[in-house]
């Protein structure tokens, strides 16, 4: 990342509004700054002057009841900078206009924020294997949730006989979004796929290991030059893996946020999202005779009547159901959690004030 590139934060999506909040919010003397990469207990952040590498404020992390109240990957943030030195302390975050977000991986139920203020999510999926259309539904279940535009980019079209027929089947599934079909061999979509990239945009590349997004990131970076062997003979996987979320600017403006491979792709809440991905289900559901519906075996059920007729699959209709269930399971078990993280705000509170009146009196 070169010191030049990062003279002006407007070439990394700063707008004049988030630049007034931060005025506004803000005292003179912290510097903004976006989160490039997040380590263990650090963060790569870039400022005016460069990238600097900052710890968070203790008071950040004290009254943080979660990750999503920690940076992310994306993340605006205020930062006091250390004089003569490329370090900081993260004081505070301003508000995100967008989040893709997962259930975090494990028992606990709490949401790990991939990358924030994304403008276009990529979701990359392999033409090489049997395409799966039902963690498309997912991915898209989650980029319409996040508040970015979704793009299904179908990567390694170069190996399939039957491309038409795939974009078909994925077109079914992907009501209203763009369906790009591209081979960085080849050079095919990427065209397509430059038109989202725009100066000041950021994109944020989600999908499975060995899908192709590391061959991808190298095209728009301009290594496609090297030798990327992106295809193993023996089994069609990717070579390249990313092992940690980050932050790149490409040479034409726009900037690209690389995540890991997901192997598992765990809802988070969504009340928009299940109405995006499924507007046909939707559509036919407001024909049907009683308002609350199961589209099992009611007299007048237009989903099922779809079904009949051939207009809608009926595993469609299971994968719609089956997310319901599973994001119903997640608002009960935030619930839950909403009462534990208050019973904790207030006992940290009462330990705060109990330590200061210990202070007072010494």
């Amino acid at each position: 990342m070169e010191e030049l590139e990062l003279n002006n934060l407007k070439n990394i999506g700063m707008s004049a509004e988030l630049n007034s909040l931060f005025n506004e919010t803000y005292p003179d003397g912290l510097k903004l700054g976006r989160v490039a990469l997040e380590h263990k207990h650090s963060y790569r952040v870039w400022l005016d002057e460069g990238e600097y590498l900052c710890t968070l404020a203790g008071k950040l992390t004290f009254e943080a009841n979660g990750r999503e109240d920690l940076p992310a990957v994306g993340d605006w943030v205020a930062v006091q900078a250390s004089p003569g030195e490329m370090r900081g302390i993260i004081k505070g975050i301003l508000p995100r206009k967008s989040k893709f977000s997962r259930k975090a991986a494990g028992q606990v139920t709490e949401e790990q924020i991939v990358a924030a203020n994304v403008d276009t999510v990529f979701i990359v999926n392999s033409l090489n294997d049997d395409l799966n259309l039902r963690r498309i539904e997912r991915y898209l279940l989650l980029a319409w949730e996040s508040g970015s535009n979704p793009v299904i980019v179908l990567s390694k079209a170069d190996l399939v006989t039957d491309l038409q027929a795939k974009l078909d089947q994925v077109s079914s599934v992907a009501i209203g979004v763009p369906v790009i079909a591209v081979s960085v061999l080849e050079g095919k979509g990427i065209e397509d796929l430059q038109a989202y990239l725009t100066p000041g945009k950021t994109i944020a590349l989600i999908g499975s290991s060995g899908v192709g997004k590391s061959s991808l990131v190298n095209y728009f970076t301009g290594f496609e030059k090297q030798l990327v062997q992106e295809i193993r003979e023996s089994d069609d996987k990717g070579k390249h893996t990313t092992t940690h979320r980050e932050m790149v600017r490409l040479p034409g403006g726009a900037i690209l946020i690389d995540t890991p491979g997901m192997r598992e792709i765990q809802l988070w809440t969504s009340e928009d999202g299940i109405t995006e991905s499924f507007a046909d289900i939707e559509e036919y559901a407001d024909a049907c005779k009683f308002r609350d519906c199961s589209h099992k075996n009611e007299p007048g059920c237009a989903v099922v009547s779809a079904i009949q007729e051939g207009l809608l699959e009926e595993s469609r209709l299971v994968s719609y159901k089956k997310l319901q269930k599973e994001l119903a399971f997640i608002d009960r078990k935030l619930d839950k959690k909403a009462q534990a993280d208050e019973k904790k705000h207030w006992k940290n509170i009462s330990k705060e004030a109990r330590h200061n009146s210990m202070h007072k009196r010494r």
